[in-house]
C-alpha cells in the first residue's frame, strides 16, 4: 500500500505495510492549540502545537478510520479543546476526559452525547499521590461515571497498579491502562508486577493499550517489546487496544521538563508502529480485532452519539 506519503507536523511516516481494515482505530492521541486554548498554569511541561487539522491529516496519512482523543495533562480538567475536537471530527471520534469537583453531572451527560467514553487519572505526569488519596480519587471518579457506561483510564506504572489491584477490581467500571502499564520491554514477560496486569486482563476488568512502545524500550523495529506484547495479547486478546500516542510528547534525555519553554514532539514513525503491531500478532483476524472490534466495543463506536 502507498499511504503515509504526507508528513504531518514534519514527520514522515512509513507505510503500515498492510491495508488497514475499515474502522481501524488509533486509541490514544492528543491535540494542543495553545493560541486558542491556553494551557493550565500548573502544568509540568509546555508542548508544541498539534491542531485538530494536524490530527485529521495524520489519520488520513496512515489510513485510520477512527480515533480516541485523550485529555493531556497540560490542560488539566479544562476539556474545551477535547470537546471541540469531538464536534469537529464527528462520529469517527471518541474521547477520554479529565473530571474534577467542578465537573457537574450535567456536564458528564452532555459530554457523553458528544462521544466522551471515559475519565482519565494521570498518576504518571502529575506525580504519585498518597495511596489513600489515589484510592479515593479512583472511587470518586468511577462512582460518577459508572451509570454512563464509561471507563476509568489510568496512566501509571506497574508498581502503582500492583498497589491498587484490589481497588481496581472493585470499581463499578471497566479500567484502561495506558502504554503497556510502563512495563519495561527489556525485562520481558517475567518482570516484577506484570502478573498484576495479566490478572486484570485475564479477569476482563482491564484493557491495556499497546501504545507508545518507544516509551518502554528502544525506538527500533519492535523486537524488544515483542515478547511482552505477545504475553499481554495472550492473556486476553479481547482486552487489547492499539494507540499511537501522537503527537508524541515526552521528556528528552538530559533535559528537565519545564513549563516556561516549548518542548518539541518526538519524531516517531507511526507507520512503523503499525508494522510492529502486525509483527506482534499471529493472525490477520487478531490484528483486526485489536484495531477494530475491541475499540468498537469499549468506546461504543457502533452507537452514533445523538
Amino acid at each position: 500500500m502507498t499511504l503515509a506519503a504526507a508528513a504531518p507536523l514534519g514527520v514522515v511516516h512509513s507505510s503500515p505495510g498492510f491495508a488497514l481494515p475499515d474502522g481501524a482505530c488509533d486509541c490514544h492521541v492528543h491535540v494542543f492549540e495553545p493560541e486558542r486554548h491556553p494551557f493550565s498554569p500548573g502544568r509540568s511541561y509546555t508542548p508544541a502545537t498539534a491542531s485538530i487539522a494536524d490530527l485529521t491529516g495524520f489519520l488520513a496519512t496512515l489510513g485510520l478510520s477512527r480515533v480516541v482523543l485523550v485529555q493531556p495533562s497540560p490542560y488539566g480538567a479544562d476539556n474545551a479543546l477535547l470537546l471541540e475536537a469531538l464536534r469537529s471530527l464527528g462520529r469517527r471520534a471518541r474521547a477520554v476526559a479529565v473530571i474534577d469537583a467542578a465537573t457537574t453531572d450535567g456536564d458528564l451527560r452532555a459530554w457523553d452525547r458528544l462521544g466522551v467514553r471515559g475519565a482519565r487519572l494521570n498518576l504518571e505526569s502529575s506525580g504519585q499521590a498518597d495511596a489513600r488519596g489515589v484510592r479515593e480519587a479512583l472511587a470518586m471518579t468511577a462512582g460518577r461515571i459508572a451509570e454512563l457506561g464509561w471507563h476509568v483510564q489510568i496512566h501509571a506504572r506497574l508498581q502503582v497498579l500492583a498497589a491498587l489491584e484490589a481497588t481496581l477490581l472493585a470499581l463499578p467500571t471497566q479500567v484502561v491502562v495506558d502504554h503497556f502499564g510502563y512495563a519495561a520491554a527489556a525485562l520481558g514477560p517475567e518482570q516484577p508486577h506484570l502478573d498484576t496486569l495479566l490478572r486484570l486482563l485475564g479477569s476482563g476488568k482491564a484493557y491495556v493499550k499497546l501504545s507508545a512502545a518507544q516509551r518502554i524500550g528502544p525506538a527500533d523495529d519492535g523486537q524488544a517489546a515483542r515478547p511482552l506484547a505477545r504475553r499481554l495479547i495472550a492473556a486476553n486478546p479481547d482486552r487489547i487496544l492499539w494507540g499511537s500516542d501522537w503527537p508524541h510528547t515526552g521528556a528528552w534525555p538530559h533535559l528537565p521538563r519545564r513549563s516556561d519553554r516549548i518542548e518539541p514532539f518526538h519524531p516517531v514513525d507511526d507507520g512503523l508502529a503499525l508494522q510492529r503491531l502486525a509483527g506482534w500478532v499471529q493472525t490477520f483476524a487478531l490484528r483486526d480485532r485489536i484495531l477494530v472490534a475491541n475499540p468498537e466495543r469499549l468506546y461504543r463506536f457502533e452507537t452514533e452519539p445523538p
